[in-house]
């Protein structure tokens, strides 16, 4: 993996559409090296098997952009959550506090960011879906690079129902003016489309690439979103098929569960689907990913802005002697495991250890961790949908098999600690799921939706003023309702 990190890619911007988005700029590793490009004039494109790659890498790259990664994510997908909390100074992005605390306006700008980063990526995806099915090229290849849109898509929608709820469908690039303004879609319709872009790409991706191209969707990945996807709606005998499959396809857990996230570990036996990151040497402005610089520890050199830290209460959370608890937070005036100390007096108390880079790494006139993956699904969120759903199923003994490999990673060899769920009972189980994880997959955008998918919302987060038949999407952007002349509409509430 050593030799992917260094074998990175150029950027990419090409024209298409007057009246649709350039293609994102930005860096990728190897599978998207390209040649530098100028903006190239849409009659000049979509002519070959080239063409059709460039415009697939042009996607990935826009996964990492700003409104995907950074800010936007931190308070939409993160800040509402028990686990998480503005951070940083006080005094700095105090407007993330209104997500904290649910008292955010439909005017809030990162309501904004989120919305035009999803649907950025959708109009990439449609255009390579719109584009390539014309192109006169390997058949095999053209298939597998509309796979990867079409999972690339359901990802980007996959954020957005979760997010908001209702949301404009659009599966093509506008032909015409009259088909820019859509109305919201009915969730329920969303989420079909979504299931078919998922099923689409499952049935025609790779289990997995060569060293050049690792880092692209594969069917594992679409399998297991596709497990989330139906998790959210309860369709528990699919989320125990399509985990199924997943589990029979050779991923396996990191034996620590801290290095699953260090730069050494990218894309591992653990990984279904990462956003890609790396520092291409020359072009700060092409290592363009903040999410870790956005995360880092506050005021040391290499470390970053101090936002979305971990709070007390999940730091309180975890059972007596988990090394996940280590393995997720960065206490101050520790030491991690890197051995990087950390300053006593830093603004925080905590800081998020998952998006952490050893400061040695830090490249000077570059984002701090600009070469860190984002972990978008794992092979333990796998195991545990799989074991949630086998439980809703009547499968105790799946269940508890499921669940314990899980917890046996998470002793890393210490007998004395986390001892083996036993329970039958269906609640007990449950809630021992539900717990698992938030230990396993605390500060990974997943805690607010769960506890809301959950339906205990109203219990969790009721103290920080979350309040039900409200609460359980944000708002639709303002901006966005204003644009549309009130063919937008709001949700309840706000």
């Amino acid at each position: 993996m050593k030799n992917l990190k260094q074998n990175i890619y150029k950027t990419l911007s090409i024209s298409l559409l007057a009246a649709t988005a350039i293609v994102a700029p930005g860096c990728q590793k190897s599978f998207l090296e390209v040649p530098q490009q100028a903006q190239i004039p849409v009659a000049q494109f979509w002519r070959n098997a080239d063409d059709a790659n460039k415009a697939v890498n042009a996607i990935y790259a826009n996964l990492r952009s700003w409104n995907n990664i950074a800010f936007a994510p931190i308070a939409i997908e993160s800040l509402g959550s028990d686990d998480t909390e503005k951070g940083s100074s006080v005094n700095d992005a105090t407007y993330l506090n209104q997500y904290d605390d649910y008292s955010v306006p439909a005017t809030e700008g990162q309501l904004d960011s989120f919305w035009d980063g999803q649907y950025q990526t959708i109009n990439l995806a449609n255009q390579v879906l719109d584009n390539v099915p014309a192109i006169n090229m390997d058949a095999t290849l053209k298939a597998r690079l509309l796979a990867e849109a079409k999972f690339i898509r359901a990802y980007a929608y996959f954020r957005l129902v979760r997010a908001f709820g209702d949301v404009p469908l659009r599966l093509t690039v506008p032909k015409n003016q009259t088909e820019y303004n859509m109305p919201r879609t009915a969730k329920a319709q969303v989420w079909a489309a979504i299931e078919q872009d998922l099923t689409d790409a499952a049935g025609v991706l790779p289990q997995k690439y060569d060293d050049v191209n690792v880092g692209r969707a594969t069917k594992g990945a679409a399998l297991g979103l596709h497990a989330k996807v139906a998790m959210y709606q309860q369709k528990w005998a699919d989320v125990f098929n399509y985990t199924n499959q997943v589990m029979g396809l050779g991923y396996s857990l990191l034996p620590n569960y801290e290095k699953v996230f260090r730069l050494e570990n990218e894309n591992s036996s653990e990984s279904l689907f990462e956003v890609q990151a790396a520092i291409v040497p020359g072009n700060a402005d092409a290592s363009n990913s903040q999410y870790s610089q956005v995360q880092g520890v506050r005021n040391v050199r290499g470390g970053g802005w101090g936002f979305n830290v971990p709070t007390q209460n999940l730091a309180d959370s975890y059972e007596t002697g988990d090394p996940r608890r280590a393995g997720t937070i960065i206490f101050r005036g520790g030491t991690t495991a890197e051995g990087d100390k950390i300053p006593a007096n830093t603004d925080n108390a905590m800081y998020n250890y998952k998006s952490y880079v050893p400061f040695s790494l830090f490249v000077s006139g570059f984002n701090e961790g600009a070469q860190q993956n984002f972990r978008v699904l794992r092979y333990s969120d796998v195991l545990l949908m799989n074991a949630e759903a086998a439980n809703e199923l009547g499968n105790t003994a799946q269940a508890l098999s499921s669940l314990e490999m899980v917890r046996e990673r998470a002793r890393q060899g210490n007998a004395n600690i986390l001892p083996q769920v036993t329970t039958t009972d269906k609640t007990e189980l449950r809630n021992a799921i539900w717990r698992e994880r938030r230990s396993e997959l605390a500060m990974e955008y997943d805690r607010y939706f769960d506890v809301i998918r959950q339906g205990r919302a109203a219990q969790v987060f009721g103290p920080k003023g979350w309040k039900a038949n409200k609460n359980e999407v944000w708002p639709i952007p303002q901006t966005e309702i204003d644009l549309s002349r009130g063919v937008l509409t709001q949700n309840p509430g706000y």
